[in-house]
């Protein structure tokens, strides 16, 4: 079958691929779209309905969750079309798209929710991913050299 020799194989899946990306590239943006609208409900909401306490009845971390949750969704569109123009994994997106998230949740942490070992956990893994992105970019640069 003509499918089924290399070329046209490889075509088929480079077509699948595309495919692939662009309803990814489509679902972010909607659920960006989504998460943008429930921050300015929130915010609106947070504003204008409630009695305040302070400034924001809501944590100030809960409200700087919900914007991070919409930074990690960009990042993810980012490594998304970053891939469909080039078809590559960009390795520093993808560490840095993990790092913001590991951050987010070191930022919106509840002491009361988890132990303090949950804690050190993700700041192992914050640096983890740090000295990894530190290295990808020590090499890309050495690399450009």
């Amino acid at each position: 079958m003509k499918i089924f020799q290399d070329d046209n194989f490889l075509a088929l899946i480079h077509r699948i691929e595309n495919l692939v990306a662009k309803v990814l590239s489509a679902a972010l943006v909607i659920v960006i779209l989504v998460a943008l609208f429930e921050l300015i409900l929130v915010l609106s909401q947070e504003l204008l309905t409630t009695e305040p306490i302070g400034f924001f009845s809501k944590t100030l971390i809960q409200l700087f969750g919900l914007f991070l949750n919409i930074l990690i969704a960009l990042e993810l569109l980012e490594n998304v079309t970053a891939y469909f123009r080039k078809h590559v994994i960009h390795v520093e997106l993808v560490v840095m798209t993990a790092l913001i998230a590991v951050s987010r949740k070191i930022i919106i942490f509840d002491t009361e929710k988890f132990e303090k070992v949950d804690l050190i956990a993700l700041a192992l893994a914050c640096l983890a991913l740090s000295v990894s992105y530190w290295l990808l970019r020590r090499t890309s640069a050495k690399n450009q050299s």
